[in-house]
């Protein structure tokens, strides 16, 4: 059957704009003076404010741009290297759409993805997740009321909010940096050199070439670069299998290519905006094309996260099967190396007062 791939009926794949990721144009150059501005400010925050030091390392996980490329499953690998090494990680995140005043860990199995975001809940099965914008407040209470000698990041990377002893900036090999402009005229959160500084190590996300010139870029900074992928925790479940695929997530067309990779027809793909909440008539039309078609129902664990606690037709989740997906290191060690060199940086810090 001839694949199809169609729209969600109230936007497009992105909250990105799709001239982002494309070659400059006249878009691009009418948002130069605001991209001029917003650099400028973002690059002298990086640089001067003010970072409150907590009492236990904090690695960050971070990219360059708005979009995804991977963090989440990075964090969670990380998490997983810490717990090997005998120490108790917890993760510190702002929450997409979360609703908290103050800092709140997450409830894995009681919490919706409406008031805590979607990424936390899937962080929150490896390890504590403290919700909040106020990263230092959320590490105390990590720290001092759960038991966690060791902070990852997922985000954050250009707030500034806490000292960072660690910066694992992940870039997608597919995508790379875009057009290579900062907000509003492309998907940079503030110039490339301006990140560079604050960067630690840098992780390109799977294959494509689109990365290699940033890649080349913090090599001559002499950053350690670092490879990896992601992988489908168990394929075998999808051989075989024909799909309508859904996504909402910063690059919907990954997810569609990793189901395919794990044996799966995606015959049909339905692409939503990132965080994307569903409305009952949007997952009702998924439900119906799909039994017309006589196909299973296939998101991500990001989507299934949002869904999980809300208002789905009858059936649905009957008919639904979820992608979980694994980050894997191209050399084993590496993820040791990164914690390792976390507590070095953290252990310097301590002695410098």
């Amino acid at each position: 059957m001839r694949e199809i791939q169609l729209r969600g009926t109230r936007a497009m794949t992105s909250e990105a704009p799709p001239f982002w990721w494309e070659r400059p144009d006249w878009r691009v150059l009418a948002l130069s003076p605001a991209s001029a501005v917003y650099g400028l400010v973002a690059g002298r925050r990086m640089r001067h404010a003010p970072r409150e030091k907590v009492a236990a390392p904090v690695l960050c996980v971070g990219n360059f741009t708005v979009g995804g490329s991977g963090k989440t499953p990075v964090a969670i690998a990380l998490a997983k290297q810490a717990r090997r090494m005998q120490l108790t990680p917890g993760f510190l995140s702002r929450g997409h759409g979360g609703s908290f005043a103050r800092p709140h860990v997450v409830d894995a199995h009681h919490d919706a993805a409406k008031h805590v975001g979607d990424e936390p809940l899937l962080l929150a099965e490896h390890a504590p997740v403290a919700v909040t914008a106020n990263r230092a407040a959320g590490a105390k209470l990590l720290i001092e009321q759960h038991g966690c000698d060791f902070l990852i990041m997922d985000d954050g990377f250009q707030s500034a909010r806490i000292h960072i002893d660690y910066a694992l900036v992940v870039v997608d090999a597919r995508f790379g940096i875009g057009n290579g402009r900062v907000i509003p005229g492309g998907p940079l959160r503030a110039k490339v050199v301006d990140q560079l500084v604050f960067t630690s190590g840098l992780l390109k996300m799977g294959e494509g070439a689109a990365a290699d010139g940033v890649v080349r870029q913090a090599a001559r900074a002499g950053r350690p670069i670092f490879l990896a992928h992601v992988e489908p925790a168990d394929p075998s479940r999808f051989a075989g299998g024909r799909f309508l695929a859904f996504a909402g997530i910063g690059h919907p067309e990954k997810f569609f290519d990793t189901v395919r990779g794990a044996g799966g027809e995606v015959a049909l793909s339905r692409a939503f905006p990132d965080h994307h909440v569903y409305a009952q008539d949007e997952l009702a039309d998924l439900l119906t094309l799909a039994r017309q078609e006589g196909l299973r129902l296939v998101t991500t664990a990001k989507d299934a996260a949002r869904l999980r606690h809300g208002d789905t037709p009858a059936g649905f989740l009957d008919r639904l099967d979820v992608l979980d997906i694994e980050a894997v290191f191209e050399l084993d060690h590496v993820p040791e190396r990164i914690v390792d060199e976390t507590l070095d940086a953290w252990r310097q810090r301590k002695m410098r007062g």
